[in-house]
């Protein structure tokens, strides 16, 4: 047998090599196994009550408007004129399912938004927004008969304006809340940014005994762009509108109890929602195929929520679903197989106040809470959908 020069110098590093490996082994400190810290989905809903120290429940939900326009006035007044009086853009003013709105910006006296650096549309919203949340937060603490100076945290929340300091300090000195209270700043979420507010303030109020103040504001009227052929932007300017909502949540039960929450994204359609911040302000685009892909989660989110409580469809007594245009709500009636009628309280806000991003779902939820006649252990959902795409919901149920 023919060796080759150098084998057994090798052999015997390569049998070294494994010794030695086998020696640290057999001394290696004994890591004990990694410890899953997760809540599982299939759990009880029972344990997840036990895990907290108390109920957190919405105790009071209160909104503000910008002043109102009619939607065809608006056509009249400026986007006719911006979009060269358009039929296809005009046939989307006409079917949007909005028949007023509210804008800070005048269609007369700011004829010239579309032209606005980002710089002077931020000083807008400065000035024009600490006014809505403070009548926004009055109501909601007034329903829930708190003072100012029981609030422990605040959390506030916009895509649409931004400043340091910014408006949750100005609403802090307003509203006469103590200096030691918890600040959260929520941005950049969309229309779910309120559904995020409530669950990080609930979180507070169930494991800390705190109180908290969410307050949703958002100025979409200060955005408007230049015009151009992107029909995502057409479909967002005939939609957005301009308001605040504010909603106070206690560590008690009582008023509507939020019992558990959900959440899903679809990463791959993460281009459908945008707000692309540019020179001209933030340029916001909704795509006309967000229905087609809710299409595909709906049902099995919602379903999966209700099923951790031991709640079917048939259960809940209130939905209040953001009415991000009426093809969503046409989806969500669909999937859910739910009579149209129930989703009338999100069409009628959409008709009457449009598409307030953030702030809309807590617009829904209000109008329900004073005109269903809501009984204790009536389930509401509460739902919303924003960039990602995604789609978050909550279980509340009346106390």
């Amino acid at each position: 047998m023919e060796h080759s020069p150098g084998g057994g110098v090798v052999a015997r590093r390569a049998l070294e090599l494994s010794r030695s490996r086998m020696w640290a082994q057999r001394n290696a400190p004994v890591r004990p196994p990694a410890r899953d810290y997760r809540r599982r989905a299939a759990a009880p809903a029972a344990d997840e009550r036990a895990r907290r120290v108390t109920p957190a429940s919405v105790a009071g939900v209160s909104c503000a408007f910008a002043p109102t326009i009619g939607q065809q006035e608006s056509w009249d007044l400026f986007f006719g004129a911006h979009y060269g009086y358009d039929e296809r853009v005009a046939s989307v003013w006409r079917n949007c399912g909005v028949d007023s709105r509210h804008h800070v910006v005048d269609p007369v006296a700011d004829a010239d938004i579309a032209s606005w650096g980002t710089e002077r549309r931020m000083q807008r919203f400065a000035k024009e927004a600490l006014s809505l949340c403070v009548s926004a937060a009055h109501g909601a603490l007034a329903q829930a008969g708190l003072d100012a100076a029981a609030v422990d945290m605040l959390t506030v929340v916009s895509s649409t304006g931004y400043g340091m300091p910014g408006v949750d300090i100005e609403l802090c000195r307003e509203l006469g809340l103590r200096p030691s209270l918890a600040r959260l700043h929520v941005g950049h979420m969309g229309c779910v940014g309120g559904l995020a507010g409530l669950a990080a303030t609930a979180d507070a109020a169930a494991a800390r005994g705190q109180v908290g103040l969410v307050v949703c504001i958002e100025l979409a009227s200060l955005h408007i762009q230049p015009p151009s052929g992107d029909f995502d932007q057409v479909i967002s300017h005939a939609l957005f509108s301009d308001a605040a909502s504010a909603v106070a949540v206690v560590p008690s039960a009582g008023g509507l109890t939020v019992v558990d929450r959900i959440a899903v994204t679809d990463p791959d359609s993460q281009h459908m929602v945008r707000l692309d911040v540019t020179d001209s302000g933030f340029r916001i685009g909704l795509s006309p195929e967000i229905p087609r892909v809710l299409r595909d989660h709906v049902a099995g989110t919602v379903t999966a929520l209700l099923a951790r409580s031991g709640l079917g469809v048939a259960d809940v007594a209130g939905w209040a679903v953001h009415p991000g245009g009426p093809a969503i709500l046409d989806v969500v009636a669909e999937e859910l197989d739910l009579d149209p009628a129930v989703l009338d309280c999100s069409r009628g806000v959409l008709r009457d106040h449009g598409h307030c991003s953030s702030a809309t779902a807590f617009v829904v939820l209000e109008d329900i809470w004073r005109g269903v006649g809501l009984e204790a252990g009536d389930p509401v959902v509460l739902m919303a959908f924003g960039p990602g795409m995604t789609l978050q919901a909550a279980l509340l149920v009346g106390g």
